[in-house]
């Protein structure tokens, strides 16, 4: 008798398909068990207005997070930085497992890296954190660039380059990779010069705390050093007091040669979409081995760049 499927939440984007069919793949795997996709239509996926309108923080899971506390999927998947940083009743985040690519990346017309834009191009973004890191970016090496707000699937935002609308778009390159489109993009963005979302690359499998035994068997999919890093990023965010949605870029990674992985550098960043105004810092300390020293690190990077004026580039300005 063949076992009954377990039903994986997935919002209905073709990225989201592909990044869910391929967990539902690794589920399979490791259960013996068939899996159902059940394509579900959240707020973010319907509104035309831009993310920093709609505040940003939620919009791409509540729905999916509602048909997990009301039974009808057993498991879903998110990506990491759609989540907001507060974890509701009822759900457990089951596995983590490991990073994507966390960086932007640049899809330019006549295969133009960042460096090579003309001056007064138009690059396409929906996230007020790519527009403040590149506008100070441009600002500070003389470049002149137009930063101009876009929403839309893979398809629509590269459609913009290819018609001559825009210059360039910024994406990210997991997203990228996990549809097979990574062949088109034109410059990989250094962190140094664009900070990634905190969590982005990451994604959430997420199910109810109820089903231990699911929790179990996710588990297998978790890998413990995305885990400590997206939760410092994710800390870093929350002791900001920022939405998905705002100026907040982070990147947590393992310093060290090969095998002797003995330390977790965080860096920040938070700016006003004009690139007037950046705070950028970083901190450094032993691997996490635990939730609460993973938090921990977010939280002390925070306050110094709260004591550094943070907060002040987080309002209208910033938006």
């Amino acid at each position: 008798m063949t076992e009954k499927a377990l039903r994986l939440g997935t919002r209905r984007s073709k990225l989201a398909m592909s990044q869910s069919g391929q967990v539902a793949e690794e589920v399979r795997r490791i259960t013996g068990r068939p899996v159902e996709l059940v394509e579900i239509t959240t707020y973010g996926d319907t509104s035309r207005e831009h993310l920093a309108q709609i505040g940003g923080t939620g919009v791409f899971v509540a729905a999916l997070r509602d048909a997990l506390l009301a039974g009808e999927v057993d498991f879903a998947v998110h990506s990491l930085k759609d989540l907001p940083t507060e974890q509701p009743a009822g759900l457990t985040l089951a596995a983590i497992p490991r990073r994507e690519d966390p960086r932007d990346v640049l899809v330019a017309r006549d295969g133009l890296t960042f460096a090579e834009l003309p001056d007064g191009a138009r690059v396409g973004t929906g996230s007020p954190r790519r527009m403040a890191q590149l506008n100070a970016y441009a600002r500070n090496h003389g470049m002149r660039i137009e930063t101009v707000p876009i929403r839309g699937n893979v398809d629509t935002r590269i459609g913009y380059v290819r018609s001559g609308e825009l210059d360039a778009v910024v994406l990210a390159a997991a997203g990228l990779n996990r549809i097979g489109r990574i062949s088109e993009v034109t410059d990989f963005l250094p962190v140094d010069v664009v900070l990634p979302a905190p969590g982005q690359g990451a994604l959430a499998i997420e199910c109810p705390s109820a089903d231990a035994e699911l929790i179990a068997t996710l588990a297998e999919l978790d890998d413990p050093y995305t885990r400590a890093a997206v939760t410092a990023e994710r800390s870093l965010l929350a002791a900001l007091e920022a939405g998905c949605s705002a100026p907040v870029g982070a990147l947590a990674d393992l310093l060290g040669d090969g095998q002797d992985v003995h330390e977790m550098r965080l860096r920040g960043v938070v700016g006003t979409t004009d690139g007037f105004a950046l705070v950028q810092l970083s901190t450094t300390g032993p691997v996490p081995t635990s939730y609460d020293e993973a938090m921990a690190l977010g939280r002390e990077l925070a306050a110094d760049m709260l004591a550094k004026g943070a907060a002040g580039l987080m309002g209208e300005r910033a938006l």
